[in-house]
């Protein structure tokens, strides 16, 4: 039973940093109708931003841990937000009346952009961050298998709830989470009446590109090391979280992030690790098959 509850606790980690991601998906995709390919790659420039900050906090003797901490998660947030940003103006918005293929090519073009800019600036090798949050709590019989919570997982996980409850209240009570449900529904008329879509569209990019940079430093202090090729891997688990949950849907994102993150941790547990990939797109592919808008999304409904 201990087993069992550490692997858990180990999947709602790794799941609510998918779940992160995956929003920026399913936000970008409810209101253009277009999947990100190059969100990934955004998660992964936040996660060198949080490091690079990071580093020259401490070589100017910032050493209070949770006044570092601050300053990089907000540091890292604002400037990978000029690159979610960035990405919007360059790869979309000037192909927004182009036919449906082109901005992801542009997508997919800007992704391989930004893992080359990475690679040269900052080189092929892993980059490791020394434990700055260590600690935790342990759990369990002094003869049995021990459940270890550290405080880096208690922190990714109330990060998480607290990142996910206020942009749900961002969606749902704001003036621009109403603009943005109406550009969902209609884009034409929206603008219409009188919603800058052009704005709405850029912010929703600026947003899914700071939880990003959010996803991208949880990484960094829970596995200590990063590479320009991380965003590939964790976009594409990111976007299988997104399809699974609903794409389209928040709750739905971040439901389906925790499963995948669940799925492959109890699969190498209990299983072999070879194969965790394998078992995450097969219970996709599953999903698909009898709930083909996933597990929250809503049916498409074609306007005519």
């Amino acid at each position: 039973m201990e087993y069992f509850l550490q692997q858990l606790i180990n999947g709602v980690t790794l799941g609510s940093i998918y779940g992160l991601i995956a929003i920026g998906y399913t936000m970008v995709y409810g209101i253009i109708g277009m999947i990100n390919f190059a969100h990934g790659d955004v998660f992964m420039v936040g996660s060198f931003m949080a490091l690079i900050v990071f580093l020259a906090l401490l070589a100017l003797g910032v050493t209070f841990m949770p006044l570092a901490l601050l300053i990089v998660l907000i540091l890292a947030m604002a400037l990978t937000s000029l690159y979610g940003w960035t990405v919007e103006r360059i790869a979309y918005r000037p192909l927004r009346g182009s036919f449906r293929l082109a901005p992801l090519i542009s997508a997919i073009g800007m992704s391989i952009f930004l893992q080359n800019m990475v690679q040269v600036a900052q080189g092929a090798r892993v980059k490791p961050l020394p434990p700055v949050i260590t600690g935790g709590y342990q759990f369990g019989a002094a003869d049995g298998f021990v459940v270890n919570v550290s405080n880096v997982q208690v922190i990714i996980v109330v990060t998480t709830i607290a990142l996910m409850v206020a942009f749900s209240l961002i969606v749902s009570k704001t003036p621009l989470g109403r603009a943005q449900r109406a550009c969902e529904q209609d884009r034409k008329m929206a603008a219409l009446l009188g919603v800058d879509v052009d704005r709405t569209i850029s912010l929703t990019f600026v947003m899914g590109a700071a939880l990003a940079s959010v996803a991208g430093l949880m990484y960094l202090l829970y596995y200590g090391v990063i590479d320009f090729y991380i965003g590939f891997v964790a976009g594409v688990k990111a976007f299988t979280a997104a399809v699974l949950g609903g794409i389209g849907s928040l709750p739905g994102a971040m439901l389906g992030g925790l499963l995948i993150g669940l799925i492959e941790t109890f699969w190498s547990a209990y299983f072999t690790v070879e194969y965790k990939d394998v078992a995450a797109f097969s219970i996709l592919a599953i999903v698909l098959i009898f709930l083909p808008s996933g597990l929250l999304g809503r049916p498409e409904v074609e306007k005519v």
